[in-house]
């Protein structure tokens, strides 16, 4: 299921055991993500995830937004 989130809803999600996704490449992740998510480059998510995630848990992707 895909669905928009809310900063305030990310905090609650992830005090219940969510995983944070970030999927820019490694030099964007390491400028600059949000504490506490893993990095997972979009090209490499669907070949990462399953070892890299818990499939119990919720998952949150998000990619930072250059302006």
């Amino acid at each position: 299921m895909f669905r928009g989130v809310k900063r305030a809803e990310v905090k609650q999600l992830m005090s219940q055991g969510a995983q944070l996704v970030e999927v820019l490449p490694p030099g964007d992740y390491d400028w600059l993500h949000i504490p506490g998510a893993v990095n997972l480059p979009l090209k490499e998510l669907a070949k990462r995830a399953p070892a890299a995630l818990d499939p119990s848990q919720p998952v949150i992707v998000y990619c930072h937004e250059f302006t």
